[in-house]
């Protein structure tokens, strides 16, 4: 399919994955006049059913491809004529960053810098018309804790604690560091642990419900008393909306839910 005439033709990234799927038919939905090309390798966490009620829209395609690759990521965007960019693809599971940290370097951070050089390249006409929005994770700023003074905001710094949010830590600095040196048109987004409809099992809170319905035992590590903070999934989706469109070049922005919790007593409440 050859890009329709629109207003705008997004590339989202990873737009089969858990939070990329609500982002896309947020987008698809809610602006008629947008092309959506979702650009996903559907690797185990990506899952075109969760597609279902929009793979027929006019204003929606989807793109087998592999940012890893950069032949594919420049293909896609010569064949489409991408405008703008939001950036999800990401491997994000930290049990899996520990046991083979280099898929998650090569993705997340090679993959990511060969999006900011094919946005270079098919962009140079003028950089202020187009918008590449990066979506990362609070985990770049290290463990949270309960202690109100001690909460995120966009200016704490860095601390990754495993080789997945180092990763991600990394491609943001290249997000911004293609701002400050190029002039790429880009923000930032870091959110919370994200919650809700058609997210991967490996997850905690449906990783819980599941083994609580076939009667499992449900893992906790520790004492259970790493905090995180919960947004869910649809609330995200909305954020990223207004980011990409709103947002100030070269600015992050954090996106939380406001319930922080205990994993420990997520379990309780879940069982």
């Amino acid at each position: 399919m050859e890009s329709t005439q629109s207003s705008k033709t997004i590339l989202v990234t990873g737009g089969a994955g858990f939070i990329g799927c609500h982002v896309v038919k947020h987008l698809v939905n809610k602006y008629p006049s947008y092309h959506i090309v979702n650009f996903d390798a559907l690797t185990y966490a990506g899952n075109l059913e969760n597609l279902k009620d929009i793979e027929n829209m006019p204003n929606y395609t989807f793109v087998k491809g592999d940012i890893v690759k950069d032949t594919d990521v420049f293909d896609v965007f010569k064949t489409y004529g991408i405008t703008d960019v939001i950036h999800l693809a990401a491997e994000s599971h930290v049990d899996r960053s520990i046991k083979d940290p280099n898929v998650f370097v090569m993705t997340n951070v090679i993959g990511t810098i060969n999006l900011l050089n094919a946005a270079r390249y098919f962009w140079n006409d003028d950089y202020s018309k187009h918008r590449f929005h990066h979506v990362s994770t609070d985990e770049v700023y290290g463990a949270l804790d309960m202690k109100p003074e001690n909460k995120f905001t966009e200016e704490t710094p860095y601390s990754p604690h495993s080789p997945y949010s180092a990763a991600k830590a990394s491609s943001d600095h290249f997000v911004k560091a293609y701002h400050d040196t190029y002039g790429l048109n880009v923000t930032i987004s870091n959110c919370s642990n994200n919650y809700g409809p058609n997210q991967f099992p490996e997850k905690l809170i449906p990783l819980v419900i599941n083994n609580l319905k076939t009667g499992r035992k449900i893992p906790v590590y520790g004492k259970g008393e790493n905090v995180r903070d919960w947004l869910y999934v649809e609330d995200h989706a909305k954020a990223i909306d207004v980011i990409f469109h709103k947002g100030r070049s070269g600015e992050t922005y954090n996106v939380g839910g406001k319930h922080e919790m205990m994993n420990i007593d997520i379990v309780k409440t879940l069982i």
